[in-house]
């Protein structure tokens, strides 16, 4: 469960303080919850105070019952996040190396994380690359392969941010079925109306705010009914 009581963003510019969130209270404990908004409403940073990648200057964000603020360590072990380009994840030369990186916390003998990497790999469609070059893969292969390394730890909650905007359409598919199929609860963020669509719950967040929270159908009306405007 993902609670936001009165959670806020203020950063300050050379022009003054920005407000990059406005106060938001929210419980969120469906099983897939999307986020859309334009670009700069504040939908990325809304996903962003779950797993603390940024703190919120005024209330707080708690992840099942752990302040992100104060209890970061222990919420980053629950939370995993997927950036939109894969590459801000993939730092190893290989794609096994990659993977039994994310495990290094998890698992200590050498032999169980490597053997424990190539299940991985071979559960997401990409045991024959193991030690294929990163930057070798596709675009599509790239995200399958972050988000591995993501899910290797076992999080309760995945938080991915617009996992799809730089994948063409077989990809998006590919990546988008196994986002959909996860036992974890999903905080997806996206500009895809369709994947929106296939979530419990929808938040449209416009100029710093949550201005509509509901179910699919409804939510994607609302904001297509902005952007027509």
């Amino acid at each position: 469960m993902i609670e936001y009581d009165a959670a806020a963003l203020t950063v300050a510019t050379p022009a003054g303080d920005r407000v990059v969130l406005e106060p938001t209270t929210l419980t969120l404990t469906e099983h897939r919850i999307g986020v859309v908004g334009a670009n700069g409403s504040g939908k990325s940073t809304l996903a962003r105070l779950v797993n603390g990648l940024v703190r919120p200057t005024s209330g707080r964000v708690v992840v099942d019952g752990l302040d992100v603020a104060r209890q970061g360590a222990g919420v980053r072990r629950r939370v995993g996040f997927c950036f939109t380009d894969p590459a801000a994840q993939l730092v190893m030369p290989t794609c096994v190396e990659d993977v039994e990186l994310s495990l290094r916390r998890v698992e200590k003998s050498a032999a169980r994380r490597r053997a424990r990497a190539l299940e991985v790999l071979a559960q997401h469609g990409l045991g024959e690359h193991a030690d294929v070059s990163v930057h070798a893969l596709s675009g599509g292969q790239k995200q399958l392969l972050a988000l591995a390394g993501v899910l290797a730890t076992e999080p309760a909650i995945l938080v991915a941010d617009e996992p799809t905007t730089l994948l063409d359409l077989r990809n998006t598919r590919r990546v988008a079925d196994l986002l959909f199929g996860l036992e974890q609860q999903l905080l997806l963020v996206t500009h895809d109306l369709d994947l929106a669509a296939r979530c419990d719950r929808v938040l449209v967040v416009e100029d710093a705010r949550v201005r509509f929270d509901g179910p699919p159908d409804a939510a994607i009306a609302d904001y297509l009914a902005t952007v027509d405007a």
